[in-house]
């Protein structure tokens, strides 16, 4: 990839969840877990040989920048670290709003009442939400969704956020 992108300057290198492969490393693993400790001490090799990589730019985007490993946002690898933070209730409106658009509806949609209960909820979170809200209408054998059909969604995705956050506090921090 590296040489790739110096041979096709000027470039961007975008790696998107690099928490996947930069997260903290550890002693004990499968092999799959040391096959991601390699990519990982591959990956840090070439950060170290980035400046002479000329007109080529790496970005990488995460969600869980606590777990990423201290050696891959040391000085000289990465140096500059954007928060792009979730979006508010107007912005979420507007994301749901979008998302919504191609979906068949019948009768009224309070956008404002469903973002509302999705505070904490990101653009993919939110287009989750329209997908839950047709697989809802075809359960009740409809060819459109209804507003109750988006509430419900977004009532079921908290419902998983709120394990997810408490799965990942669990593997973490442990249960005391």
């Amino acid at each position: 990839m590296f040489g790739y992108a110096r041979d096709h300057q000027p470039c961007i290198i975008f790696m998107d969840e690099i928490d996947a492969i930069g997260g903290r490393r550890f002693s004990e693993g499968t092999s799959a877990d040391r096959e991601i400790q390699r990519t990982l001490m591959e990956l840090l090799n070439q950060l170290d040989g980035f400046d002479e990589l000329g007109k080529v730019k790496m970005i990488m985007a995460t969600n869980r920048p606590d777990v990423l490993d201290p050696a891959l946002l040391r000085p000289g690898r990465l140096d500059r670290k954007i928060e792009i933070p979730l979006p508010n209730e107007q912005s979420r409106t507007e994301v749901l709003k979008i998302h919504a658009a191609g979906i068949a509806k019948h009768g009224e949609i309070d956008y404002e009442a469903v973002v509302k209960l999705a505070e904490g909820f990101n653009g993919a979170d939110l287009r989750n939400v329209c997908t839950e809200a047709g697989m809802s209408a075809i359960r009740a054998e409809r060819d459109y969704v209804v507003h109750e059909d988006f509430m419900k969604a977004v009532r079921k995705l908290n419902d998983a956020k709120k394990l997810e956050s408490s799965a990942h506090y669990s593997a973490d921090f442990g249960k005391d």
